[in-house]
């Protein structure tokens, strides 16, 4: 692990463990609840009424800080439209997909920011410094 000017580079080669960890499932289960609700151009209130939830308590499990239970999921995803089962085949094959994009992490001034190798993180520090294994 090499340092510059306050910037540390975090190797997450082949055999290393991953520099980023994987979503939580009730981080990528939001994220697809999310994404189906807003495809359908449905409103959290009106999501949350079909579900039999609060719009408050759907807004919290599409943003990751709640983990609902299996009853709850169903209810979802019958107000979404959709099985059980495809919902949550969706969010594995998430997971599956991030769990393959290889990643690094540099250390900006005390801030850890994550990048898809090869890509170019964005950085708006002044005089940063980039370095790359």
């Amino acid at each position: 692990m090499g340092e510059h000017n306050g910037l540390r580079v975090i190797p997450g080669g082949h055999g290393e463990r991953r520099s980023r960890p994987e979503p939580l499932w009730r981080e990528a289960l939001g994220e697809r609840l999310r994404a189906l609700r807003l495809e359908q151009r449905s409103t959290l209130v009106d999501t949350a009424g079909r579900a039999g939830i609060s719009p408050q308590y759907l807004s919290e499990v599409e943003r990751g800080r709640k983990e609902p239970s299996s009853e709850m999921i169903a209810a979802l995803a019958g107000a979404l439209g959709t099985s059980l089962g495809d919902l949550v085949a969706q969010v594995a094959e998430s997971m599956r997909r991030h769990a393959l994009v290889p990643t690094r992490a540099v250390v900006l001034g005390g801030q850890r920011q994550i990048a898809p190798s090869g890509a170019a993180p964005i950085i708006s520090a002044p005089n940063a410094v980039l370095l790359a294994a």
